[in-house]
């Protein structure tokens, strides 16, 4: 039988939640021992826990539940990459490491996943070995001349690696993103023509569009709308 990503995240928060209670019940009988304590008058030998004594037992349960709290957070976290990246590998019929790389790295290069997925759908199909008539390399179709532009003497065999493909690929089109003050479309047709020929495309007063930002947002919330 299937696992459901819900029923591990459910268990795995059980120990926390028991804590919790736990760490309350020890503060509520501390509290319920130091009224008792109050109200009627200690013997010689007993041990009475004294407001201060109290204060620094809150203080700790009150660590303690900020610390748990931290700690589910971090897992819902990682629950909800979790379940993205299966929705992305079923959805494109690709490995689940590779889903994962493409959507970690997309976010630790500023890019939306689900427009890095496109754009690798679009540019390669998901084949790291993919080379075009231009001589573009690898999941991100970069041309080896743009990749040296971020990193300086990186060689055509490491442009087929897979993290150093997405790198790149994803940092052109963020960095391009930027150039077109976030008009992500224009961004794309320039990853697709080439910033110089989109340059002067517009210089000329006409529209450098050529259907290719279409083809990558379709499907994403900036595609909808667009004819399929």
């Amino acid at each position: 039988m299937p696992l459901n990503p819900n029923d591990l995240s459910d268990r795995s928060q059980r120990p926390r939640r028991l804590m919790l209670r736990g760490s309350l019940l020890v503060l509520g009988t501390l509290a319920i021992s130091v009224l008792a304590g109050w109200s009627r008058r200690a013997h010689p030998d007993e041990v009475v826990p004294t407001p201060a004594g109290l204060a620094d037992v809150v203080r700790t349960v009150n660590l303690r539940l900020e610390t748990t709290e931290g700690e589910l957070a971090v897992a819902r976290i990682q629950l909800d990459r979790l379940n993205q990246i299966v929705t992305y590998s079923s959805r494109y019929r690709i490995p689940a490491d590779l889903a994962g790389a493409v959507f970690d790295i997309a976010l630790s290069e500023g890019i939306d996943p689900a427009l890095g997925f496109r754009l690798v759908k679009v540019e390669s199909d998901f084949d790291d070995h993919a080379k075009s008539s231009a001589g573009a390399l690898g999941y991100t179709q970069i041309l080896p001349a743009t990749a040296r532009f971020f990193e300086p003497g990186l060689s055509e065999n490491q442009l087929y690696d897979r993290d150093v493909n997405l790198r790149l690929g994803f940092r052109f089109l963020k960095t391009l993103i930027r150039q077109y003050q976030g008009e992500i479309e224009l961004a794309l047709v320039a990853y697709n023509r080439g910033p110089a020929r989109v340059a002067e495309i517009l210089s000329q007063g006409r529209d450098p569009q050529n259907g290719y930002a279409q083809a990558v947002l379709k499907g994403t919330d900036r595609g909808k709308g667009i004819s399929q």
